[in-house]
């Protein structure tokens, strides 16, 4: 008899939709970033995604695969980027040198979002709007201007809140074993 596998990707995109949401709640001008922000990268957005990531390996899915482990990295990485200068293992990165760290996310991810375009239109959406996000990012970081770095805020809390909605609908449409929430 064979053993059916939990669906990880639920898990995965909670990881990234939250985290994603509160980061951007402090893009958009709401709140510093805090210990709270800090723990979410390193658990739910980093460590979370990563065992989503190796999950949907053992699935045999190379697109969540790539994606969960990639984008668990990241967060994990953009906390290494925030704390280690605190604690004097590493100078500060200038925001130039951000915004280049930004874009190239911002194209792995336009490269994912290719990946989607056979998928549903919720996994698209996220994709689309996580590469216009790293590139709004980005702008802000080059250019300086806070006014982007804020509306880029507002769009990375419905890129979230878009991650947030697949993994719910994932969830509750296997449970009642029937659409309850689209995903087109």
């Amino acid at each position: 008899m064979e053993q059916k596998l939990a669906n990880p990707a639920p898990l995965g995109l909670m990881g990234f939709g939250m985290t994603t949401i509160l980061l951007n709640i402090h893009n958009a001008g709401f709140y510093p970033i805090s210990a709270m922000i800090l723990a979410m990268g390193i658990c739910y957005g980093g460590i979370a995604q990563v065992i989503a990531g190796i999950m949907e390996f053992k699935k045999g899915n190379t697109f969540g695969m790539t994606a969960f482990v990639s984008y668990g990295f990241f967060w994990l990485s953009l906390v290494a980027l925030i704390v280690l200068p605190k604690i004097g293992w590493a100078e500060p990165t200038p925001a130039g040198f951000m915004a280049w760290y930004l874009v190239v996310w911002g194209i792995f991810t336009l490269f994912m979002f290719i990946g989607t375009l056979k998928s549903n239109k919720v996994l698209q959406f996220i994709f689309l709007s996580l590469t216009i996000l790293f590139f709004m990012l980005a702008a802000r970081d080059f250019t300086g201007n806070e006014a982007i770095g804020t509306l880029a805020g507002y769009e990375g809390i419905i890129c979230g809140a878009s991650a947030f909605y697949l993994a719910m609908a994932e969830v509750i449409n296997e449970v009642y074993d029937r659409t309850v929430l689209p995903i087109g």
